[in-house]
C-alpha cells in the first residue's frame, strides 16, 4: 500500500514505514504465543486451586516488578541502542517460556513454579517494555505516532483474539505443554524482525544523563507537565478499578458461568475484537473530534460498560459487552500513552513511558489481587461491578469539580515543538 493510499486512513499510516512493519509483524507472532500461555496458565491455576485470589495473585505477580524496575528501565533504555536492548529481553522471555514448557512436558508444572516464572517474566517485561515503546516511536515521524501506538495495541489484541482460540484447541487436544511450547518458539519471530530493522536518524540520539539523575529528571518532567501528570493518574486509577477484568476472566468464566477454557477463550477473544476495531476507527475519530474529547469520552464510558460486562446474565451477553469494553480499554490506554510520548523529546520518551508502565503495573497488580481476594469472600460480580461504578464516580467528580482539567491534554508542551495536527499529512521518509 502506498503512502498516498495510507494517508487517507490515519489509523494505518504507520504501515507506510518498513521498519515499523517488521517490528509489528514479529511482535504479533510473539503475542499470539504469549496469549496462548496466559490462557493456559490462567485455566491451570484456576482449576488446580479453585480460588479467585490465586488467579488474581498470579496475574498481579507479573506486574509487581514494575514498581521498582520501570524507572530504572526507562533511564537505561534512553542510554543504549533500543534494538539490541529489546533483543536481549526477548531472549530472556524465551528462556523463561522454555522452562515452563520443560516443566509441563515432564509433569512437574506447579502453581508455585508458575508464580516464580511469572515474577521473573514481570522483571524482564518491566526492564524491556519502555525500550520497546520508545523503539516504536523512533520508527515513525511524530505525525504518525498515534497511528503507531494504535497499531501496536492492535497487534497485541490480534494476538489476544488468535492466541486464546488456538490455546483452547491445543489444550483440548494435546494439553498445556504444547501450548507453552508454541509460545517458546514464537519469540523467534521478534528476533528475526529486529534483525531486519535498519537504523534511523532518531536512533542515534541517546541520553547522556547518568542513571540516577536521569531517573530524577524523568520523574520531575512527569510531575510538572500537567498533561503527563493527568495521564499518569488516570492510568493508575483505571488500572486499579477497571483493568482487573483481564486477569479475572478465567474466574468469571469458571465460577459464574460454570465453563472452562472455551468460555475463557470466548471472553478474551471478544476483548481482542473490540480492541482491534478501536485501532481501525480511533485515528479518524481523533481527527474528527480531537484527542481531548475522545479521551474524556472513553474515561466516562469505560466504567459503565465494565459494570454491564460483570452483571451480564449470560455468557454471550458478557462476550458482547466485552467487545465494547475491549474497545474502550484499548482507546483509553492508547490516548494516555500517546499523550505521554508526544509531550517529551526522544531522549526522554523511554523514561516517561517507564513511569507510565509503573502506574499501569502497580495499579493492575493491586487491583487484580485485591478484587480477586474480595471476590472469594463477597462475590465476583458485586466486587468488580462496584469498582467499575466507583471509577465512573471519580471521573464525574473530576469533571464536575474541575471542568477544565482535561484541557491539559491539548495544552502545548514546553519540551517539544508543536507538530502538525493535520491527520492527512503525507508520509515523510517512508520506505514505501
Amino acid at each position: 500500500m502506498t503512502a498516498l493510499h495510507l494517508s487517507r486512513f490515519s489509523s494505518l499510516r504507520a504501515f507506510g514505514h518498513r521498519n515499523f512493519v517488521h517490528v509489528w509483524t514479529g511482535a504479533l507472532v510473539s503475542n499470539i504465543g504469549t496469549w496462548m500461555e496466559i490462557l493456559a496458565l490462567g485455566v491451570f491455576v484456576t482449576t488446580v486451586t479453585g480460588r479467585a485470589e490465586a488467579t488474581g495473585g498470579i496475574a498481579a505477580i507479573t506486574y509487581i516488578p514494575a514498581l521498582l524496575l520501570s524507572p530504572v528501565a526507562g533511564a537505561l533504555a534512553d542510554r543504549f541502542d533500543r534494538r539490541t536492548y529489546v533483543a536481549v529481553g526477548t531472549l530472556l522471555h524465551a528462556l523463561l517460556a522454555g522452562i515452563l514448557t520443560v516443566l509441563a512436558f515432564t509433569g512437574h508444572l506447579t502453581v508455585s513454579a508458575v508464580a516464580v516464572v511469572s515474577f521473573l517474566n514481570g522483571c524482564v517485561s518491566a526492564l524491556t517494555n519502555p525500550a520497546f515503546t520508545a523503539l516504536v516511536s523512533e520508527l515513525v515521524p511524530p505525525e504518525d505516532l498515534h497511528s503507531a501506538v494504535s497499531l501496536n495495541s492492535a497487534q497485541f489484541n490480534l494476538g489476544r483474539i488468535t492466541g486464546p482460540a488456538l490455546a483452547a484447541v491445543v489444550l483440548s487436544t494435546h494439553g498445556i505443554a504444547w501450548a507453552l511450547l508454541v509460545n517458546t518458539l514464537s519469540f523467534i519471530a521478534v528476533l528475526v524482525a529486529l534483525s531486519r530493522v535498519r537504523p534511523t536518524a532518531k536512533a542515534s540520539t541517546l541520553s547522556r544523563d547518568e542513571l540516577w539523575p536521569g531517573i530524577v529528571r524523568g520523574a520531575r518532567v512527569a510531575r510538572e507537565d500537567p498533561g503527563i501528570f493527568l495521564a499518569m493518574m488516570g492510568t493508575l486509577t483505571m488500572c486499579t478499578l477497571v483493568a482487573p477484568f483481564i486477569g479475572l476472566v478465567p474466574v468469571y468464566a469458571i465460577r459464574v458461568f460454570h465453563q472452562g477454557a472455551a468460555a475463557t477463550s470466548l471472553l478474551v477473544t471478544a476483548q481482542g475484537i473490540g480492541a482491534v476495531i478501536a485501532a481501525v476507527v480511533l485515528g479518524p475519530l481523533v481527527a474528527r473530534v480531537g484527542r481531548q474529547r475522545v479521551l474524556e469520552g472513553c474515561l466516562l464510558f469505560i466504567g459503565p460498560v465494565a459494570a454491564l460486562y460483570w452483571m451480564a446474565p449470560t455468557l454471550h451477553l458478557a462476550a458482547l459487552a466485552m467487545v465494547g469494553l475491549g474497545w474502550l480499554y484499548m482507546a483509553t490506554l492508547t490516548g494516555l500513552n500517546t499523550l505521554c510520548q508526544l509531550r517529551v523529546p526522544r531522549e526522554l520518551q523511554a523514561r516517561i513511558h517507564s513511569l507510565y508502565s509503573m502506574m499501569l503495573g502497580v495499579g493492575y497488580a493491586v487491583g487484580v489481587w485485591a478484587q480477586g481476594a474480595l471476590a472469594d469472600r463477597i462475590g465476583v460480580r458485586f466486587v468488580t461491578a462496584s469498582c467499575a461504578v466507583l471509577f465512573l464516580a471519580l471521573v464525574l467528580t473530576l469533571r464536575l469539580l474541575r471542568p477544565r482539567a482535561f484541557d491539559a491534554t491539548e495544552a502545548p508542551s514546553k519540551l517539544v515543538p508543536a507538530v502538525s495536527p493535520n491527520p492527512a499529512v503525507r508520509l515523510e521518509g517512508s520506505d514505501f
